[in-house]
């Protein structure tokens, strides 16, 4: 099995000179010679250093880890069953997949509807993001599911107003926000509001809550794809400067003279906004939720990452005991931003093995009596039959799967073939569908006689995310119905098989063969 591919990728931009030729080890040629323009992320790191750690190209693109984890969600199958039903009467006119309901809820005392079991986690200051939010944001709102802003996006705002090292106006928050409520469907889902270190010295929570109308806000300890505090390039100087102002660590020093000459030079051609990581404690993540609710917050998530276990085991404690409404765990691997490469590949638990640590735990305190928040299982997945066995491997206590690049790929398609009928300028691979929006686009038509006139305001990029969720929802309901499960609530963790005995060992998932052992027998036996 080929774990990890070192010193060459399409996410750096770099690649071997003898390709048919690496050391397995250390990912270099086998013959490094010199003369060679150095093509290798060694190589290209001996003339740009360190912009060789990110992906590229930077702002245009979302980035995943490379890394063949030992079990990802492959390694399970979904069982199906030739009798019974669940959720509806048990005949063959009403158990059809058209009849399954994929509502779910969120939330302890003021539950959020969802009419898909799909969470979008924390996309915020990323340029990618940004670009693409208004098909984004208004994908998901049309679809009925949960939208969240990200961190850093009031401080990376250059319209945003601060005084007294506090925020007052932000106008991208408020238009990220308006973009979701304007085309919100009516009783179903919501726009999140994330917070880090620098977030909440600025005073967005109280900005959020109590000027914007924000009724859901999210803690975030950290994601998937990085261990360290959010970052993002800064191609002026007057913007690093301007970042450095607001608190932000910049590399390099925008202020130091040998830096400024340097990228007068072009030498420097951009600057590194980072953010801190925080200090998490007991008793300061305990006020932290008090006083969101005492600002107005109706709804308080918390999102982690892939951290080792005793700090997986603090998010799910300390949310149960400040009952939290939800509780994402992100799984090792992904990225919406600027994760370092290599950090992205080689740090974290991996999604399989962090959701399955985290239902142990959920359901240690479940069966002590004490509260369990919604849980949200994230990292990597994509398709309808991941939704479903993210579901089934933490049920009953996961609500919902949190995806990002997915729904970030669907709306930048569908930005880019919706820009691309509207230039006459159609792929032929894309034409032979039609020319128009309501022949390229599945959910044209149907979109078109949902809003009538104000079709034309949807974003191209948003019919390219609703689309999108329509597939997955066709999709998860045909495998819930052939699991016999017409209802969400009714998914079991023997709705799914190990097919190794490694994933039957980590996810106390049984071993395939010996799913239904002693009923099987029974039968058998008469």
């Amino acid at each position: 099995m080929t774990m990890t591919k070192y010193n060459r990728s399409a996410a750096t931009l770099s690649k071997n000179r003898t390709p048919d030729s690496v050391s397995p080890f250390s990912g270099m040629c086998a013959t490094c010679v010199e003369g060679c323009i150095g093509m290798c992320e060694i190589g290209k790191s001996a003339y740009r250093g360190p912009e060789l750690i990110y992906p590229q190209p930077f702002g245009i693109m979302t980035a995943a880890s490379e890394k063949d984890y030992p079990i990802d969600f492959s390694h399970f199958s979904i069982m199906g069953s030739a009798c019974g039903a669940y959720g509806v009467p048990a005949d063959s006119e009403h158990a059809v997949f058209t009849n399954v309901n994929l509502e779910t809820t969120i939330g302890d005392k003021n539950p959020i509807k969802l009419k898909l079991p799909i969470v979008v986690p924390g996309l915020g200051s990323t340029f990618v993001a940004k670009r693409n939010w208004d098909g984004l944001a208004v994908g998901v709102a049309i679809s009925g599911c949960v939208l969240t802003i990200g961190e850093n996006v009031c401080g990376m705002d250059d319209e945003s107003e601060i005084k007294r090292n506090r925020i007052v106006r932000s106008p991208d928050m408020e238009s990220r926000i308006k973009a979701f409520r304007d085309w919100q469907l009516d009783g179903y889902g919501d726009i999140v509001v994330q917070f880090n270190v620098e977030d909440t010295k600025l005073g967005v929570p109280e900005y959020v809550l109590t000027k914007l109308g924000v009724q859901t806000v999210e803690l975030k300890w950290g994601q998937g794809a990085k261990d360290i505090g959010g970052e993002v390039k800064l191609k002026t100087i007057e913007k690093a400067r301007s970042m450095k102002k607001k608190g932000y660590i910049v590399l390099p020093d925008p202020d130091d003279p040998q830096v400024v000459e340097t990228f007068r030079l072009g030498g420097i051609k951009e600057f590194e906004r980072h953010s801190r990581i925080g200090m998490v404690t007991e008793e300061g993540f305990a006020q932290s939720v008090k006083e969101l609710r005492e600002m107005g917050a109706k709804r308080v998530f918390l999102k982690t990452g892939a951290y080792r276990p005793v700090d997986l085991a603090r998010a799910v404690k300390y949310a149960s005991d400040n009952r939290i409404d939800m509780l994402t765990v992100d799984g090792a691997g992904g990225g919406t931003g600027m994760s370092p490469w290599r950090m992205m590949n080689e740090w974290g638990i991996p999604t399989v093995e962090l959701c399955s640590l985290t239902y142990q735990y959920v359901d240690y305190l479940a069966k002590q009596g004490k509260y369990v928040p919604a849980i949200v299982f994230a990292g990597g997945f994509t398709l309808e039959d991941q939704i479903f066995k993210g579901l089934a491997l933490g049920a009953p206590y996961v609500k919902a799967i949190g995806m990002a690049r997915g729904p970030l790929c669907a709306a930048m398609v569908g930005k880019t073939v919706g820009g691309r009928i509207q230039a006459g300028d159609l792929p032929v691979y894309i034409e032979r569908y039609g020319n128009t929006m309501e022949e390229v686009f599945y959910s044209g038509v149907m979109l078109r006689e949902r809003y009538g006139k104000d079709f034309e305001k949807l974003h191209p990029g948003a019919i390219g995310v609703y689309t999108y969720y329509q597939r997955l929802a066709q999709g998860l309901a045909q495998l819930m119905c052939g699991a016999r499960k017409f209802a969400l609530e009714y998914i079991t963790r023997d709705d799914i098989a190990a097919l190794t005995r490694e994933a039957a060992e980590v996810s106390g998932i049984p071993y395939i063969t010996e799913v239904d052992k002693e009923e099987a027998w029974k039968i058998i036996k008469g």
